[in-house]
């Protein structure tokens, strides 16, 4: 199979200088003393992607993911490799990049196409699929720098994703605008994968990844640390999220047995010292009772912030009292990511008794159920209440302390999915 795009042991490297004047003075070549530190964005990376094949790369903030696409579209130039491309590129990197703001939107159309590579005959061609996908109206006839950040972002969309290329690169673009705006782009994305275009594709959407990609690739801290296929890669992305890539399954420092309890006094550390937290953390409460570790687990028992649609997860929480407290209630919600509240329970709904607690008592709640949520990203919140004397009484409160992402390759209408079987059968007259 024939390559569309090969990366041969890429290297970028930049020259960090403790201040502006090393940076002069090594430019003159005025000191044979090293002024600067090496920061390498990328190490060695090799990589290659066949014609017709969607790959996608992920791996956290700074891994190397924009680095090496601004590399293969010509934006940099690497320190060292080589990098071979077969066939004519259209990028969707930072949006906007090119236009010019004193021109109008028609103006950098035909920009934006010349600089690609096509000749005006060509882009007359293409002109009305880009304004009928950018849906501006008049304004296409204004100077862009009279644009809403909204409309500026819809043009140079309709420009990368309307020019007929033959491979497609793909950074974090397609999530702008508004949602009947994305679901244009994800329904132009689909047509191009179905026309077998070569397509590179970095996103931090898991679920995008999982279901639109063939291969993926993970960087981390500049270096390819995997590649396969995307429910591999996105276990071992998870793993590198929580600092666990190097445990294996089974091993305590990066899995929970559903049995165990209490994974502090075992001295395995807290649970929550394996999720990725919410930094600006919102606590409040008493202090009567507090919420001291919890967690959430996923299928194979992994503590884990991501959960793949389908599959059995559980959210574990360990409270401490220091007082006696009757019918303590411990309470898990989840809000989806404008702070809407979607779903939620408590051990009082779920009618598990939890009796009287004395000081130094603790407690565990286990929550378990199959993730039905629609694919995304969502805050979790947790809670340690109860009635004290009458009053209901908050001892401790965690607002949106964690996230857990859902992976999903196929979402219904709303925030859950109903599990319905669904069945056609044809009949003639």
């Amino acid at each position: 199979m024939q390559s569309a795009i090969k990366v041969e042991h890429l290297d970028k490297m930049y020259k960090l200088y403790d201040h502006q004047r090393d940076r002069l003075r090594d430019s003159l070549g005025i000191t044979k003393k090293k002024l600067y530190h090496e920061h390498y964005a990328l190490r060695d990376v090799s990589m290659t992607v066949n014609q017709g094949e969607t790959v996608g790369i992920i791996g956290t903030n700074g891994s190397g993911k924009s680095t090496i696409l601004k590399i293969i579209t010509g934006v940099l130039s690497p320190t060292s490799g080589n990098v071979e491309i077969n066939g004519r590129i259209s990028a969707l990197l930072e949006l906007g990049a090119g236009f010019n703001m004193e021109f109008t939107g028609i103006e950098n159309i035909y920009l934006n196409g010349t600089m690609i590579g096509f000749s005006k005959e060509e882009i007359d061609a293409k002109l009305q699929d880009i304004l009928d996908f950018a849906d501006i109206g008049d304004f296409v006839y204004q100077k862009c720098k009279t644009y809403s950040s909204g409309m500026f972002v819809r043009l140079a969309f309709a420009v990368a994703i309307n020019i007929d290329p033959e491979i497609l690169i793909v950074d974090e673009a397609l999530s702008v605008g508004d949602i009947f705006f994305q679901n244009k782009c994800y329904h132009k994305f689909e047509e191009f994968k179905k026309a077998g275009k070569t397509i590179l594709f970095v996103s931090h959407d898991l679920s995008s990844i999982s279901k639109y990609c063939d291969r993926v690739i993970l960087l981390d801290r500049g270096k390819k640390i995997g590649e396969g296929a995307p429910k591999e890669i996105i276990d071992m992305y998870k793993k590198v999220l929580v600092h666990q890539l190097d445990s294996k399954p089974g091993d305590h420092a990066g899995s929970l047995n559903r049995g165990g309890m209490n994974g502090e006094s075992s001295g395995e550390g807290l649970w929550r010292d394996k999720m990725v937290l919410n930094p600006s953390q919102d606590t409040y409460g008493n202090g009567l009772g507090e919420i001291v570790d919890f967690c959430c687990i996923d299928n194979s028992g992994q503590i884990t912030n991501t959960i793949i649609k389908g599959d059995s997860f559980t959210i574990r929480v360990r409270t401490r009292f220091h007082a006696h407290i009757h019918q303590p209630i411990i309470a898990v919600s989840f809000k989806n990511r404008l702070g809407v509240e979607i779903t939620g329970t408590n051990t009082m709904f779920e009618k598990v008794d939890t009796g009287t607690v004395e000081d130094g008592d603790e407690l565990t709640a286990t929550f378990t159920q199959d993730m039905n949520l629609q694919g995304g990203e969502y805050l979790i919140s947790l809670g340690l209440v109860g009635y004290r004397e009458g009053e209901f009484t908050v001892y401790n409160r965690m607002y949106d302390i964690f996230n857990i992402s859902v992976i999903s390759t196929k979402d219904t209408v709303g925030y859950y999915d109903m599990g319905m079987e669904t069945t056609v059968e044809k009949s003639h007259p």
